[in-house]
């Protein structure tokens, strides 16, 4: 009878097994919360509200998992149910290559046309409750399964859950380091979701060999995780795409180069926005920062001629080629968090080796950094997606301390909104904290605006001499656009300061607002004629 009772349990007559299960259901958690976090940036941001999201749907179907781990182990203490878990959780981790992104997608376009409050938050929030919280919620039966198994007697419950305990949160450690600075670097989100798919799979598949029983179930599992395995890595975020230069990603950002026969294009966000671009054939590129070009000849040095310009949110270099381009004598130099970019500005935008760029945050470079400049262009804010750090008027302090005597700072703000108390609203207060003299210009075509600020409050008369100068035509016709658009600014509410910079609920309104005027049309075209009338 004993020796049937050891059959039964296979494996699991070994109880380092069932602390390697532990461990590994651990790690798992927590490469599968980091997983997602890059599965939904390119669509909603790698926001703090994101990051909120995915914490608490987790944490959800962690707890529901515990809940109902405890009684069916209570019920029916039968390690077969916990190891099918384990299988099914490993083959559902391994699709969300293949099925997450579609998901994201079939979810976006549903809310878009249905609400127009809080869309970023609905929209995370039903993605990760479809692609995320059922698998989890399996891996949060294992705790209490385990525990159910390895205790033997009363005498050393507290020694065996301590254990349990400790090889769980060793497993999450290790978990948490492991995608963010190995696997999803060097391989990608996709393969670092099969990675921790196939060790779920593996330790149940051990289980269900040692105890001979099974065996359909895990070989059909086995089957399904290599089809994903196949499929799950040559769907790329736009998998729509067929055309695109590069797609890959780095420790920061999802990264998208694509070319046509004018230019070449940097996006870190699947379904909008071009972070940077280069003009093949050189010149204005028409965009934020043809405006942007208007900071070095708002200085005192004629035309801009030997301006020191510092840019904070390098990319690939656009703003640096023009004025590389139009400003005699340009001294240029970036700071860029993502080397990766970097490296695409190298081979894909012919950024010049002899541009210096360094791999650092924007502010901390300023923390350490003694040099001063003329021109500070800040372009750090990706839609939603604002640091908050260098938002705040403490870091706008930062910046003027590194400016010369009348220098510029010019700061592209994105998500531009008519809305009373908007984040740009913030901006300018904040930035008006700090500068005497601002002003702001609308760039056609976007929801971009620029604003340049300095202590200098001579600096739209400088504007304008240099204009009168300028022997480029097209630049001098651009230049003059943006002199005679440019809307003077003051300080009309508190300031944003590193203890209360609310850069994301404030961005998330305006998402919502932008979101509402441009899709009044498809709205009312439903309610008149239904939804099946977009597809006519």
């Amino acid at each position: 009878m004993e020796q049937e009772s050891q059959k039964k349990r296979g494996v699991l007559t070994k109880k380092w097994y069932l602390y390697l299960t532990e461990f590994f259901a651990g790690m798992s958690v927590m490469a599968v919360e980091l997983g997602a976090s890059r599965l939904l940036a390119p669509y909603f941001s790698s926001s703090q509200i994101v990051w909120t999201i995915i914490i608490g749907t987790i944490m959800i179907a962690m707890a529901l998992g515990n809940i109902y781990g405890g009684r069916s182990a209570d019920k029916d203490p039968d390690p077969d149910k916990l190891y099918r878990r384990l299988l099914i959780s490993a083959v559902w981790t391994a699709a969300i290559p293949i099925l997450g992104k579609a998901v994201i997608l079939l979810v976006s376009g549903l809310l878009v046309v249905t609400i127009s409050t809080n869309f970023l938050i609905w929209a995370a929030f039903l993605a990760c409750m479809l692609i995320f919280v059922f698998p989890l919620f399996l891996l949060g039966t294992c705790t209490p399964s385990l525990v159910k198994y390895a205790v033997g007697s009363l005498d050393d419950s507290g020694k065996t859950v301590g254990a349990l305990g400790a090889a769980n949160t060793i497993g999450s450690i290790i978990g948490t380091f492991v995608p963010t600075f190995l696997s999803i670097p060097a391989f990608g989100t996709a393969v670092t979701f099969l990675i921790f798919a196939g060790i779920l799979l593996a330790l149940a598949a051990v289980y269900f060999i040692s105890v001979k029983r099974r065996i359909v179930g895990t070989i059909v599992s086995a089957v399904l995780f290599i089809v994903c395995c196949i499929f799950g890595t040559t769907a790329g975020f736009a998998f729509w795409e067929k055309d695109l230069t590069y797609e890959g990603e780095s420790v920061y950002n999802y990264l998208q180069v694509r070319e046509d026969d004018s230019k070449v294009i940097l996006s870190t966000n699947v379904l909008f926005g071009v972070q940077s671009v280069k003009m093949k054939q050189g010149g204005l590129s028409g965009l934020y920062y043809d405006y942007a070009m208007a900071a070095p000849l708002m200085t005192d040095k004629p035309c801009g001629k030997d301006c020191d310009i510092l840019i904070l949110g390098m990319g690939t270099g656009t703003y640096a080629a023009q004025c590389s381009e139009y400003i005699e004598g340009a001294k240029l130099e970036g700071v860029e968090i993502d080397d990766k970019i970097t490296d695409l500005a190298r081979e894909y935008f012919s950024l010049p080796e002899d541009i210096p760029v360094t791999t650092y945050d924007g502010r901390a470079f300023l923390n350490v950094s003694d040099k001063k400049y003329d021109v500070i262009m800040v372009d750090a804010y990706q839609d939603i997606t604002i640091p908050f750090q260098m938002s705040s008027v403490e870091f706008f302090r930062l910046v003027r301390q590194h400016l010369n005597e009348n220098g510029v700072m010019v700061v592209n703000m994105n998500m531009r909104s008519d809305l009373a108390g908007s984040v740009n609203d913030k901006l300018i207060d904040t930035i008006c904290d700090v500068f005497p003299t601002a002003y702001t210009v609308d760039v056609r075509g976007s929801t971009n605006r620029e604003l340049f600020a300095s202590a200098n409050a001579d600096m739209t008369e400088k504007l304008a001499e240099n204009i009168a100068v300028l022997p480029d035509e097209q630049l001098a016709y651009m230049m003059q656009t943006v002199s005679e658009n440019l809307v003077p600014c003051g300080q009309k509410g508190e300031p944003l300061t590193d203890d209360r910079a609310p850069v994301e609920l404030l961005g998330m309104q305006v998402i919502d607002d932008l979101i509402s005027e441009e899709l009044t049309y498809y709205k009312k075209k439903i309610s008149q004629d239904g939804f099946l009338s977009l597809i006519e």
